[in-house]
């Protein structure tokens, strides 16, 4: 039986590409660690493909970083290069992915950029927390809930 089971963060971004036959296929690396001891890790590095569907969700929604937890078979593949030389490559083909950190990784790059700006605003003293105050009540009265009677026009 060829099955592998991996959890580990991905080391870059999936490289996701549509080949002529229209098939879509996602690359990327996984790291795992393996513990040998005396609180020493051993970092070990997958290169995974997906493909079709899952290549689709994986080129969007993975990132660097990103906790993952793949389920595939291990697949070695050969060529010879222009030059005459053989090179094999050993590769997971992914049959299924799970997302165990939650958001994407631009999420949480987009969210510390944001904190940084709330900090940056903080220096600015107390003009800044009267207007985020004057801000935050404006927000709040406009999701007040909607009265009775009173109709509400929701975009598709």
């Amino acid at each position: 039986m060829n099955k592998v089971l991996l959890t580990g963060r991905l080391t870059r971004d999936p490289e996701m590409r549509s080949l002529a036959s229209g098939k879509a296929v996602t690359q990327f690396s996984v790291a795992t660690n393996e513990y040998i001891g005396q609180g020493k890790e051993k970092a070990e590095y997958h290169n995974i493909v997906t493909w079709d569907r899952l290549a689709q969700t994986c080129g969007e929604f993975l990132g660097k970083g990103q906790q993952v937890a793949i389920e595939g078979r291990i697949q070695t593949r050969s060529w010879d290069d222009d030059r005459g030389q053989r090179h094999w490559k050993t590769e997971i083909v992914a049959s299924h992915v799970e997302m165990l950190s939650g958001r994407r990784k631009k999420d949480y790059a987009a969210e510390n950029a944001a904190n940084g700006l709330a900090a940056q605003a903080s220096v600015y003293g107390e003009a800044a927390e009267e207007e985020d105050a004057d801000e935050a009540a404006a927000i709040a009265a406009a999701a007040e809930p909607i009265a009775e009677g009173d109709e509400a026009v929701v975009a598709a």
